[in-house]
C-alpha cells in the first residue's frame, strides 16, 4: 500500500521534508516507524506522536489509512 507521511516541526528538520509517499507492506504502525528509524537514523533519538486520519494512535496499532503525520511534542501541552 501507498502510506502519505507528513512530517511536522524537529521531525521534518531531521528528514529534510515536510512529505512523502512510501510503498509499504507492513501491518502496524511500528512496522513503518521500524522503516523510517532505519531510513532517518537520527529519528531514533526523537519523542514524537502519531496520528492515522487525523486521529492520535499508538505504535502498536494497525495500519488502515494512508495517511500518517509524524507530530513532535508540543509546547505548554
Amino acid at each position: 500500500m501507498h502510506i502519505n507521511i507528513k512530517y511536522f516541526g524537529q521531525i521534518a528538520e531531521i528528514t529534510q521534508k515536510e512529505a512523502e509517499t512510501l510503498e509499504f507492506s507492513g501491518n502496524l504502525v511500528s512496522d513503518l516507524l521500524e522503516v523510517l528509524n532505519s531510513k532517518y537514523e537520527n529519528l531514533k533519538n526523537k519523542d514524537f506522536k502519531v496520528a492515522q486520519n487525523q486521529e492520535l494512535v499508538s505504535f502498536e496499532t494497525e495500519l488502515s489509512g494512508q495517511d500518517i503525520a509524524l507530530l513532535p511534542p508540543f509546547a505548554g501541552g
